[in-house]
C-alpha cells in the first residue's frame, strides 16, 4: 500500500501533523508513508522511524506556479492507494486531482473546495487539541480498517549527531555539568513575543536560582533581535548566543542536547517537545494553549492569560498578556526543572 500525506505549513503544524503518520505505518506496517513538505523543514523528518520517504516542495516550486504542477504531477505518478491532503487548499488538491483513480482521497470540509476528494471530513468541535483534530481526518478510513492510533509525535535524532552538536557547544562555553536551557525569547509572528522586560527578569531568577545555561538560538532573521537582547540583558556569563544553528535540523540536535525548553510557544517548542526535553511555553493571548499544547503532561506545560487569577475576557489583548507574571513563569519553570531535571543529591 502507498501513502501520501501532504502537510503545507511552519514547523508545529508539520510536527504535530507527523501522528497521522504514526498511525498509519502502525496500521498498515508494510505500507510506503510519503510526506510533502516545504523543504525548509524537511530535514527535521530525517530518520523518522514511521516515515519512508519525505518529499520537498522547494521555494522556487511554491513561486512558480508551472514548476509546482510539474511536481506533483511527477510525485502523483507513483499511484496512491491513499492521499491524506491536512491543510485542503486548491494548491494541496492538485495532489488528488492528479491521483483519481486513488481509493481514498481525503481532504476537509470547506467552502467551495474539494471537488476532486472521495472522502470530506468536518472541523471536529469537540477535539482536545490539535492532534486530535488532525487524526479526524482518518475517521473514513475505520469503515474498513480498524486503526491503530499513535498520538505521540516524535522526532528522531542520532546519537552521532546529538554527540557532534555536544562538542560544538563545549566549544561555545557549555559546562554540561551544570543546568543547560533552551530560551525561545523571540517568534517568527510578533504578536506572540512575551515582554522582553518580563522575560529578562525570568532569565535572570533562573540564573540567580538554578545557576542555569540560558542557549538562545534563532533563525538569520531572528539574529538581530536576539543579539540585541542578549545585548540589554547585559554581560552574564552564563548566556550564550554564539551557537548557530544552520538548519532546523541542526535546531532540532541543539534541543537534544538541553536539559529545558522555555519561551514564546511556536515550532520550536514542538520539536522539544518531540525530543521529550522537558518544556514549559507562554502562549500569547491569540494563540490557544487547549490546541497548541498537545500532549500536554506535567513534563510539557504552558500558561496562558486565562490561567492568571485576575483574568476577565473585557480586557485589551495587552491587558491580558500582562497577566502572565515573569514570577510566576520562573516558579513553573522551575518546579519542572526540580522534577524532571535536577539530579538527586
Amino acid at each position: 500500500m502507498k501513502i501520501l500525506i501532504i502537510r503545507f505549513k511552519q514547523i508545529g503544524d508539520a510536527v504535530l501533523s507527523s501522528v497521522i503518520c504514526n498511525t498509519l505505518k502502525k496500521t498498515f506496517p508494510d505500507s510506503e508513508i510519503d510526506y510533502v513538505l516545504y523543504e525548509h523543514i524537511c530535514p527535521l523528518f530525517q530518520s523518522h522511524k514511521y516515515i519512508d520517504n519525505i518529499i520537498p516542495i522547494t521555494e522556487e516550486e511554491q513561486k512558480n506556479p508551472l514548476k509546482y504542477i510539474s511536481k506533483v504531477w511527477k510525485v502523483t505518478r507513483k499511484k496512491y492507494n491513499i492521499i491524506i491532503d491536512i491543510m485542503s487548499t486548491p494548491k494541496s488538491e492538485i495532489f488528488s486531482l492528479f491521483s483519481m483513480n486513488s481509493k481514498y482521497r481525503i481532504g476537509r470540509v470547506k467552502k467551495y473546495r474539494g471537488f476532486f476528494y472521495t472522502h470530506k471530513v468536518k472541523e471536529p468541535k469537540d477535539a482536545k487539541d490539535k492532534v486530535e483534530k488532525f487524526l479526524k481526518l482518518l475517521d473514513p478510513l475505520k469503515k474498513k480498517y480498524s486503526l491503530i492510533y499513535d498520538n505521540q509525535y516524535t522526532i528522531s535524532i542520532t546519537a552521532k549527531e546529538k554527540e557532534m552538536m555536544r562538542k560544538r557547544m563545549i566549544e561555545a562555553g557549555i559546562d554540561f555539568t551544570q543546568p543547560v536551557f533552551a530560551c525561545a525569547v523571540n517568534s517568527r509572528r510578533p504578536e506572540k513575543v512575551y515582554d522582553t522586560e518580563k522575560m529578562k527578569i525570568i532569565i535572570e531568577n533562573l540564573i540567580k536560582d538554578l545557576n542555569a545555561q540560558i542557549i538562545f538560538y534563532y533563525s538569520p532573521s531572528e539574529e538581530k533581535f536576539v543579539k540585541t537582547f542578549h545585548k540589554n540583558l547585559g554581560d552574564y556569563a552564563n548566556v550564550f548566543s554564539n551557537i548557530k544553528t544552520k538548519s532546523i535540523r541542526d535546531l532540532a540536535m541543539l534541543l537534544s542536547n538541553c536539559d529545558l525548553f522555555f519561551g514564546n510557544e511556536g515550532g520550536p517548542r514542538h520539536i522539544a517537545q518531540s525530543l521529550d526535553i522537558p518544556s514549559f511555553a507562554i502562549f500569547s493571548p491569540n494563540a490557544s494553549k487547549k490546541e497548541w499544547l498537545s500532549n500536554a503532561c506535567e513534563r510539557h506545560q504552558g500558561v496562558e492569560s486565562e490561567d492568571m487569577p485576575l483574568y476577565i475576557s473585557s480586557l485589551s489583548r495587552d491587558e491580558k498578556y500582562a497577566l502572565i507574571t515573569p514570577e510566576y513563569v520562573t516558579a513553573k519553570i522551575k518546579e519542572l526543572y526540580n522534577k524532571f531535571v535536577k539530579k538527586p543529591e
